[in-house]
């Protein structure tokens, strides 16, 4: 039987505990992943406070044990027609994504991928804007994201960076 190589895309903006869940349920289905960081070129913005190297340590970090997978970062084009093809070009072959969106299920669907839709985790509590919001406003938000990530914003000076711009607002 061949492997089943999995596509999943996210901000990471930060990467939580509903994306570690994400993680493993798309783990159990397929025998690789490769994680697509969007919006690489994006930092220090509110939406997207982290760099896209902070993005990935964070993952990293946090899927200490996952040995089967590749992240990758995929830069914005701001171009619908043009973006699966963009994704298509940075990565190397993919059978299946995994989507929550109806941009990213509409587009790979319409570029002939099979898409799976994922479950969304306690979207709630399980939120970037959530966490940076908690962050900012100076309330626990350490229980809504793996270690790896508590480690990389601490080491990064995160939580002022994150107090900083939302003063900007």
């Amino acid at each position: 039987m061949p492997e089943v190589t999995a596509l999943l895309v996210g901000r990471f903006q930060p990467f939580h505990n509903g994306h570690m869940k994400l993680i493993e349920h798309v783990a159990n289905e397929v025998d690789y992943l490769l994680i697509a960081i969007g919006s690489s070129q994006e930092s220090h913005t509110w939406e997207n406070p982290f760099s896209a190297e902070e993005r990935k340590m964070m993952v990293q970090k946090s899927l200490r044990v996952f040995k089967r997978y590749e992240i990758y970062e995929i830069p914005d084009v701001n171009n619908d027609r043009i973006w699966v093809s963009h994704v298509k070009r940075i990565l190397p072959e993919f059978d299946v994504v995994y989507a929550n969106s109806d941009r990213e299920i509409r587009l790979f669907g319409e570029a002939g991928f099979e898409v799976k839709s994922t479950p969304l985790f306690s979207r709630d509590l399980y939120s970037g804007t959530e966490i940076r919001r908690r962050i900012a406003m100076d309330e626990k938000w350490e229980r809504l994201v793996p270690q790896g990530t508590i480690d990389v914003i601490r080491s990064v000076d995160g939580i002022r960076r994150i107090k900083e711009l939302s003063l900007i607002l």
